[in-house]
């Protein structure tokens, strides 16, 4: 059991961590948020919320590292679990656009495993992906226990995608090789 005086701690550093959101200090809520995680290690709400700020500032990989640490200690934790899938895709499809823009996706090989990651990902959501910018942005937002001010740092312009019909079935069609 916390003692009290950790507990209040924990309190004081989580009551910080939303007051500083609600005044657009991210930086200072992060601060707040992981100074609550010391406070109470056994608690996974300020992991969740570090690992939503960091998905919110396209910091993928540490919303994963945040998100793995709240599913440690609630292993069922739904938004965990989202932001660590989205973030884990994020970093997938930019790693893939940059191979395809390098045409290191020549091989066979890497065209067959690009191929599984899209059966997959079509089996998974149980339909066709669809490469749409405005639809990406909405399908990739996490569900909040409570409305936050965006972020200052604003994210780098998304490439305009299109998919012809020859492509849509084939997601990695125009990725280099033969």
């Amino acid at each position: 059991m916390m003692s009290g005086r950790k507990s209040a701690e924990y309190g004081e550093q989580m009551g910080r961590a939303e007051g500083a959101l609600s005044n657009d200090k991210v930086d200072a809520a992060l601060v707040s948020f992981a100074n609550a995680a010391k406070a109470d290690p056994t608690r996974k709400e300020p992991w969740v919320r570090m690992a939503q700020i960091q998905f919110d500032r396209n910091n993928y990989a540490h919303a994963i590292v945040a998100a793995e640490e709240a599913l440690q200690r609630d292993g069922r934790d739904l938004i965990a679990e989202g932001i660590l899938t989205l973030s884990g895709l994020r970093i997938a499809s930019q790693s893939l656009q940059r191979l395809g823009e390098r045409d290191a996706l020549g091989s066979e090989t890497a065209r067959r495993e690009a191929r599984a990651l899209a059966e997959t990902l079509k089996t998974a959501i149980g339909e066709e992906p669809v490469v749409d910018d405005e639809e990406d942005n909405r399908s990739a937002r996490v569900s909040r226990p409570a409305p936050r001010p965006k972020p200052r740092v604003s994210a780098p312009p998304k490439p305009k995608t299109t998919v012809s019909k020859r492509s849509a079935n084939d997601p990695f069609s125009g990725i280099g090789g033969d």
